[in-house]
């Protein structure tokens, strides 16, 4: 006779059962699979209960006492934190295996009934803060600490797994979004690997949307030069890669603030001029504008500024044809992608909060399944897996 406890969406169960062992075939555990706990000691339900009030904005003890007393359900914020980041870490792998990704296709993206079919594709960083080493020692000797007075009382001394903190207090997170124009289509996912594991999670979950059958195939990116070089290698198909229109805004402000004053009338007018020139006429024009500021100015920093500008506008002329793309139809501007980088990382970025990098990626992980609208399907499948 075995005995063990479960947690469940109706608490802590305590259950007494015969175990059987076959030679050739092992355990057998179809009574835990009836129960939903063939490979833990958690329910589904109770699973997805734990993940639902860690995902509420708040820190892990808060949500445990949330967890007890609206779904009656009791466990400590150490374990609450355990559950939840062991499911994002599934959530991982059942996206790299295929078993789940969006419910919806290039087919699903019609512009217009009967119109043509089109498939947005992003990509962008965001910072996350981490644990670093240094933080990680210094909390190491204060569980000694208790360690050692534990054992002098005679209790029982637990060693959790080891992770080696960061060298940063924060690293920068990558997020790959898909998305139709309207919105009702729409997917993310992210990474704390660097723009190459990026790159081959926007090649495989395009694919699963089958991105190549699309009639217009679009990406909307900040013109990051790695964000580039990814999609160029790993989306070769894109019909066109159009530049945010608000972070060239932000590069033209910048560059008027410095030749013209900060919030004067003057920076805002040549601001406005500019970006005007660039939405209805191109780059070129644009650069002509640049040009003529830059021979009557003789300032240093102002040239440099000048300069800075029209590189960066010459390096991704390719990406402002926006009177080209505006005439199609397309978006010329990144909020979708923007709005996911926020909402993915919303619950790691409260006050006071430290992740480490493996357990910042499960939980976005889990909150990208919810803002993809996925819920259902995944717990789904966690559902058919222990039946």
């Amino acid at each position: 006779m075995q005995k063990v406890e479960h947690l469940s969406s109706n608490g802590i169960i305590r259950i007494g059962r015969q175990v059987y062992w076959y030679r050739g075939e092992g355990r057998d555990d179809r009574l835990d699979r009836w129960l939903g706990i063939a490979d833990r000691r958690v329910s589904v339900g109770a699973r997805e209960l734990c993940c639902r009030a860690a995902l509420g904005g708040v820190g892990f003890g808060r949500a445990a006492g949330m967890l007890e007393r609206l779904g009656q359900i009791r466990v400590s914020k150490e374990r609450l934190r355990e559950i939840v980041e062991r499911e994002g870490r599934a959530v991982l792998g059942a996206t790299k295996s295929w078993q789940l990704g969006p419910d919806w296709e290039a087919k699903d993206c019609a512009v217009s009934e009967g119109g043509p079919t089109r498939v947005m594709v992003g990509a962008d960083g965001v910072m996350v803060p981490l644990i670093t080493e240094a933080e990680k020692q210094k909390r190491r000797a204060k569980v000694a600490r208790k360690r050692s007075r534990r054992k002098a009382a005679g209790g029982k001394r637990r060693r959790g797994r080891r992770r080696r903190g960061s060298d940063q207090a924060y690293k920068e997170f990558k997020i790959g979004t898909l998305y139709d124009e309207s919105r009702q289509h729409q997917y993310a996912f992210g990474t704390s690997g660097n723009h190459e594991v990026l790159g081959r999670q926007l090649r495989r979950e395009a694919s699963k949307v089958k991105i190549d059958e699309a009639d217009e195939k679009v990406s909307v990116s900040d013109g990051a030069e790695w964000i580039r070089r990814q999609l160029q290698t790993r989306l070769p198909m894109l019909d066109a890669m159009v530049l945010d229109f608000y972070h060239l805004a932000e590069h033209v402000g910048a560059a008027a603030r410095t030749c013209f004053g900060e919030g004067s009338s003057a920076a805002a007018d040549w601001s406005r001029q500019l970006l005007e020139a660039v939405r209805q006429e191109g780059p070129s024009a644009m650069l002509v504008e640049v040009e003529q500021t830059l021979r009557a100015t003789r300032s240093p920093p102002k040239r440099k500024a000048l300069k800075d500008l029209q590189q960066y506008v010459g390096k991704r002329c390719d990406m402002l044809d926006y009177p080209g793309f505006r005439a199609k139809g397309w978006d010329i501007g990144s909020g979708p992608t923007e709005a996911f980088c926020k909402t993915l990382t919303a619950r790691l970025k409260g006050s006071g909060m430290r992740w480490d990098k493996l357990n910042a990626e499960a939980m976005m992980a889990l909150a990208a399944v919810e803002h993809s609208n996925l819920w259902k399907r995944y717990w789904a499948l966690q559902l058919s897996e222990a039946a």
